[in-house]
């Protein structure tokens, strides 16, 4: 690898810092190195848009937390180029490297002594009046909910074409196996190992009590068609990218290309849950 991406927490100063310091070290190891623009501009140093990125570099490094590399995650579907995150943040599902072995880390990355898993997103079409209004892509989740207003809002579920079920609830999410760690767990939602290739649907705080989670094959398309809502509803792509729905109005929900991470040989999701998670046993 000899072009390596570097993109940092937005308006943290301590992640900015040590992104510098990365630069500094990888540029004396005779690397070029590509920046977002919030860094600072490095001796040889190059500034990419985050959006461009994929196309100029070998490797992305990620410096904050989750929500820096979903970001991240979002601008590198189907790249290919494996994406390392250090963890800046607090419990760090994606970014699983500490600050403490940065260097160490990347000494071992850079030896090619690394392994990838790849991680795919969903796609979300909001359709109105039979027409595709917007679209993104998701790396964690898909979230339909209540926007503003106390109400719950209602909506029917279609999978494969076919009726799934009418529900009134504070909202639904639909999550990639990267996902079921974070919003749908919260929520009650089963962990799916990253292998398998599934979207887990986990209602949010339904009105009919046996609604439960349920995991559907990562193939299927997902159609959501809001039924009524006091005031327009909201549509969010991994709590970040947020859109307005109003009565009428359906979200089309499909498995996208692929996001590549990268881990240490040794890595294993087992242990990853039983550290973050505060797990009982010892590996």
């Amino acid at each position: 690898m000899q072009r390596i991406g570097i993109v940092a927490k937005r308006d943290d100063a301590f992640a900015l810092k040590t992104a510098r310091e990365l630069g500094t070290w990888l540029q004396a190891r005779h690397l070029q190195v590509y920046v977002t623009q919030q860094i600072e501009r490095q001796s040889q140093a190059k500034v990419i848009p985050l959006e461009n990125m994929a196309k100029h570099v070998e490797l992305m490094v990620v410096l904050g937390g989750d929500g820096t590399l979903l970001q991240t995650g979002r601008c590198f579907v189907d790249s290919g180029v494996p994406i390392l995150g250090i963890n800046l943040g607090r419990l760090g599902f994606l970014t699983d490297t500490p600050l403490n072995d940065m260097f160490d880390v990347m000494n071992q990355v850079l030896a090619g002594q690394f392994k990838v898993k790849r991680h795919f997103a969903l796609r979300a079409d909001i359709i109105r009046q039979n027409r595709v209004t917007s679209s993104g892509v998701a790396m964690n989740d898909v979230v339909l909910q209540r926007n503003d207003h106390p109400r719950m809002i209602e909506f029917e579920m279609f999978a494969r074409e076919k009726f799934v079920f009418r529900l009134r609830a504070d909202g639904l999410v639909l999550a990639t196996p990267a996902g079921s760690t974070a919003y749908a767990l919260s929520a009650g939602g089963s962990i799916v190992h990253p292998e398998i290739e599934a979207i887990s649907v986990v209602p949010i705080c339904p009105h009919t009590l046996s609604n439960r989670p349920i995991i559907l094959p990562a193939h299927d398309v997902i159609r959501l068609n809001l039924i009524n809502s006091p005031t327009p509803a909201a549509l969010n792509l991994d709590g970040q990218v947020h859109s307005t729905l109003n009565m009428g109005d359906s979200v089309s929900v499909k498995r996208a290309g692929h996001i590549t991470l990268v881990y240490l040989e040794h890595w294993h999701y087992f242990d990853v849950l039983r550290n973050k998670l505060g797990w009982a046993g010892q590996s």
